[in-house]
């Protein structure tokens, strides 16, 4: 194909489009992950017009001065290895700028990416897929019952980056839970989130101090949608976040290696049971 195509920003109204090509790859994003997603960076969203008609797809989240994430990246098959997918890719880079940029690449892309843009490899996240068979937990509360900010600062010391308007959405999402677990000193000591996806539920992100705690919100939250299909996604160095969803005969569906353009961020992998998403870190 000549260079006819142009690279432009998704408009808001056509932000259901990368949401929807997610699902027909296969990566069953959540029913409302784009409106949770776009009002944190809208300029990071981009496309490939050729005639009209949309070719290609792919975002780049700035979360603030130093991070960015990028997902959906999406070129219609009869478009790819023809040059829309690279000025894509090079429009999320010059987005995120000098910022160290992470991404979830799928494992037979992951030498393509440390090759051509110099993604250095950090560790594999492994879905899991299972049915929701959980207990109530009564000492769970609400995301919506504490205080905003506590939650915040909590989630910020598990993530690179504080995502105020990106949390404050995400947790107050339709056809989804937020359950936040408090010691007795109204100190967060781990949090999830579930939502509907457009097969079964999604948990992420799922934060705890230790496996206790992970067990007891994942439980909570499954209680809430008891025989759905559920998905996990767990980072491969947690081994306790493995073994819970082995311990519930959760199988491997699916993975990814987590890269980044710098360094790999220097979070406590050993409390992070869930990611949030593939697509937005």
């Amino acid at each position: 194909m000549e260079k006819l195509h142009v690279i432009r920003n998704l408009k808001e109204d056509e932000i259901h489009l990368p949401i929807e090509w997610a699902r027909l790859e296969g990566w069953n994003p959540g029913l409302f992950d784009g409106s949770c997603h776009y009002p944190v960076d809208p300029e990071g969203w981009f496309c490939a017009e050729y005639e009209g008609e949309i070719i290609g797809v792919g975002v780049a989240t700035n979360y603030d001065e130093t991070f960015s994430f990028g997902g959906y990246y999406i070129v219609k098959k009869q478009y790819r290895h023809q040059g829309a997918g690279w000025e894509i890719f090079s429009a999320m880079l010059t987005h995120a700028g000098e910022r160290n940029f992470g991404g979830d690449g799928v494992f037979e892309m992951q030498d393509k990416y440390t090759k051509a843009v110099g993604f250095q490899f950090a560790y594999r996240n492994i879905r899991w897929q299972g049915i929701a068979n959980g207990n109530e937990q009564p000492d769970l509360l609400p995301a919506k019952d504490v205080p905003f900010n506590q939650l915040l600062i909590y989630d910020s010391e598990h993530f690179p980056a504080t995502r105020r308007t990106f949390l404050e959405k995400w947790i107050s999402q339709p056809e989804s839970s937020a359950l936040v677990k408090l010691d007795n000193h109204e100190n967060i000591r781990g949090y999830g989130v579930i939502r509907k996806c457009f097969e079964g539920y999604k948990t992420g992100p799922l934060f705890a101090e230790n496996p206790e705690i992970a067990n007891e919100i994942f439980e909570g939250l499954m209680a809430e949608i008891p025989g759905e299909t559920i998905f996990l996604d767990t980072p491969e160095p947690n081994g306790a976040a493995l073994k819970m969803a082995r311990d519930r005969s959760m199988a491997k569906v699916f993975g990814t290696a987590r890269m980044y353009t710098k360094k790999n961020p220097q979070l406590p992998i050993h409390e992070i049971f869930g990611v949030t998403t593939f697509e937005l870190g």
